[in-house]
């Protein structure tokens, strides 16, 4: 069974962009062999910009921490959001691993930023 990665990185703000990149984050832990849970694809379903969806969002994924074998940080800043998923990580235990760009690079071509 492969472990389970839960990909945590920026959200709000450029929505659209953010899920851009989530998505290349997804393609990276994968071809690192591991299987990525990206809560970022429940704003195709949610609005983020509407305080009770996102609070929804969150809570549904964060309740998939719980399924986790590490957390893995991506993005240049810690938004208040991912403070919140990686302090629920260190609660759980959980390895918490940060992830730079340049190896995103290294390991699926292209710009992830």
């Amino acid at each position: 069974m492969m472990k389970r990665v839960y990909i945590c990185a920026p959200l709000g703000g450029d929505v659209e962009g953010n899920i851009g990149k989530a998505r290349q984050y997804a393609r990276y832990a994968l071809m690192c062999g591991v299987a990525p849970i990206v809560p970022h694809f429940y704003a195709l379903c949610l609005d983020d910009g509407i305080p009770g969806e996102r609070e929804l969002g969150m809570a549904a994924g964060v309740s998939l921490l719980w399924l986790c074998d590490e957390l893995w940080v991506f993005g240049d800043r810690v938004t208040e959001g991912m403070a919140s998923e990686i302090r629920f990580g260190q609660s759980l235990n959980i390895r918490i691993k940060n992830i730079r760009e340049e190896e995103i690079g290294e390991m699926i071509g292209g710009d992830a930023s």
